[in-house]
């Protein structure tokens, strides 16, 4: 693996969840190991499953790894350092300032850049103390620090009495205020990562076009802040000899060949290492001992049962939705899953229908027009150009906020509002202007913001507390965008994931979420499900396998109800195959 060679002191690995960085991680500590260096692995991923992978419990400790001599392993408690992050800022104001100030304040502290600056807090000291990182060859980081994480750390010191001013936006400025570790120590982690004899970052992607271009944005964004030293990890290719048997496979190993032969630019210049699919769950040692092998043992296929899975179809979520006759449908979910995809198939299955539908999606990634590839009665499409809506939010906030700030206090308001919070908050500026048509016929809308976003508008007043104040003291009826949403009756919220281990715990945290904004997800879908298309070729027979747990918990643990949607042979581009997705799961011959 090109990547492991002269391997340097640092390794980072880093992508969207459900790529394999965590699996791939602790192959890479494994291996390196049992060559006789001392590794320390450390997970930075608030949904951390790495004891899970090992086969150990570990936590927030140091902890050896019994089976393998000399590697030892820790998992940073993000959620517990980012509640204690918050403690120290929030608590010497409790009782001095008003509960709403005191609550906007730890709202503003709630979210995934809480979380993340705290655990770069924690683990600085792996990367600057001296004593912890001459007692190991390598360190193994599963999980690293964003670019938007890093340049924030290097803006000047001046956030508490930039906040204080209220001249901050509802970012991530917030959580940098509790900074209180010497600034020093900072600046020697940032220099560490950047330095290329020391620090190695890996991109880990799968053969996706969405996978890729994630990847590809990464790597931008890691580049221009000196994070130069990358290599680029495709994981989980299907080997070619599985497409010899199965027509779902060959499927899918075209579609794989055709997103590598239109990779980003920006990646085909990078040292790229390619793991094939493998058939068992990277769980355990000796699965984990595999992962990067060369070859992977003959599956042994005698006696195997075809896979039947009997779960709900998207058909049955769209009669239940069909029922009212309007409403808003917000799919959400992280990158990568196909909210875009079943959004689109959500909006032309209730059309076909002869129901009135506007469909409309943020991601400037979707290409509607192309998914849907044609028209259809009932159905109309639009999009909201993130960009440009973040651009004139951005412009409104330095016209108003900005208009009086000196060079540096205008620097961290720039650096505020390029967080991901200000793109979603934008967007949903954007959203609320068509949310109204909900009344009338369905509105169907991808890419939502996140529940931490929608709290952030609320407790920072920039919609719903502003017609709220002025509203209640006419004694007028009125319904913002965020009570819509939190009424079930007008707002359905389907959360899409696929049925992966790191997929799930994601969309779990994201329910959590939404739950804390008082909005209620109706239904899950779990997307391109292996075991719900019934394969034949070997691999992915083993592979359907395995996702009948994770089905079973989204099922029983998760979800009010739920659908599965199988992974079609062909790419669900154009109004026919769309409605394929939302056809029900036909019955085994």
């Amino acid at each position: 693996m090109k990547f492991l060679e002269s391997a340097p002191r640092f390794l980072f690995f880093t992508g969207k969840g459900g790529v394999g960085k965590t699996s791939i991680a602790c192959a890479t500590a494994i291996q390196l190991a049992e060559a006789g260096r001392r590794v320390l692995l450390v997970s930075t991923d608030p949904a951390s499953n790495v004891g899970q992978v090992l086969g150990i419990e570990i936590g927030n400790k140091i902890t050896a790894v019994p089976a393998v001599p000399r590697l030892i392993a820790l998992e940073i408690d993000a959620e517990a350092a980012a509640q204690a992050y918050r403690d120290r800022i929030v608590g010497p104001v409790r009782g001095k300032l008003p509960d709403a100030v005191v609550k906007g304040i730890e709202e503003q502290l709630s979210g995934a850049c809480t979380t993340e600056i705290a655990a770069f807090d924690e683990f600085t000291a792996l990367l600057t103390d001296a004593e912890i990182t001459l007692a190991y060859d390598h360190v193994v980081f599963d999980t690293a620090p964003t670019g938007h994480t890093i340049r924030l750390l290097q803006l000047p010191v001046a956030w508490s009495g930039f906040l204080e001013a209220g001249k901050g936006d509802a970012s991530c400025l917030g959580p940098l205020a509790g900074l209180e570790k010497q600034r020093a120590q900072y600046n020697a982690a940032v220099q560490a990562l950047a330095d290329g004899q020391r620090t190695r970052l890996i991109l880990v992607a799968r053969a996706q076009n969405s996978a890729l271009r994630e990847a590809a944005r990464t790597h931008g964004e890691l580049a221009a802040i000196g994070l130069t030293r990358q290599f680029l990890i495709v994981n989980g290719l299907l080997p070619k000899e599985e497409a010899a048997v199965d027509p779902l496979a060959a499927a899918i190993y075209a579609r794989e060949q055709a997103a590598l032969a239109a990779m980003p630019n920006v990646l085909r210049a990078l040292p790229r290492d390619d793991v094939p699919l493998k058939p068992f769950n990277l769980v355990g040692l000796d699965a984990l001992r595999q992962l990067l092998a060369e070859t992977t043992p003959q599956l042994e296929t005698a006696g195997w049962e075809p896979v039947d899975l009997r779960a709900p179809s998207l058909s049955d979520l769209v009669d239940d939705i069909a029922v009212e006759g309007h409403g808003l449908v917000m799919l959400m979910g992280k990158g990568g899953v196909g909210k875009t995809t079943l959004a689109a198939a959500v909006a032309v299955e209730l059309a076909r229908r002869g129901l009135p539908v506007h469909l409309t999606t943020s991601d400037p990634a979707a290409h509607l027009a192309e998914t849907l590839h044609g028209s259809m009665a009932h159905l109309t499409v639009s999009r909201i150009d993130p960009h440009a809506e973040t651009e004139r939010y951005r412009q409104e906030v330095l016209k108003t906020k900005g208009a009086h700030l000196d060079t540096q206090g205008r620097a961290l308001l720039e650096e505020d509002l390029r967080s991901p919070c200000t793109e979603e908050i934008a967007v949903f500026q954007a959203f609320s202007r068509i949310i109204r048509e909900a009344g009338e016929k369905f509105v169907v809308m991808d890419t939502a913001p996140t529940g931490h976003t929608l709290l952030l508008l609320d407790a920072t007043g920039a919609y719903h507390r502003e017609v709220a104040r002025m509203l209640d003291a006419k004694g007028a009826h009125y319904t913002t965008p965020m009570m819509q949403l939190q009424d079930s009756k007008r707002t359905k919220v389907l959360l899409v994931t696929l049925a992966e281990t790191t997929p799930v715990l994601e969309a779990a945290n994201l329910q959590a979420d939404l739950r804390r904004a008082g909005i209620e997800p109706w239904a899950w879908v779990i997307n391109n499900s292996v075991a719900a298309a019934r394969p034949h070729a070997p691999l992915l027979r083993k592979r359907a396998q395995n996702e009948l747990a994770e089905v079973e918990k989204v099922a029983t643990a998760h979800a009010r109800r739920y659908a599965v949607v199988p992974l079609l042979q062909e790419e669900p581009v154009g109004v026919d195959r769309l409605l394929k997705l939302a056809a029900p799961i036909t019955e085994p011959a």
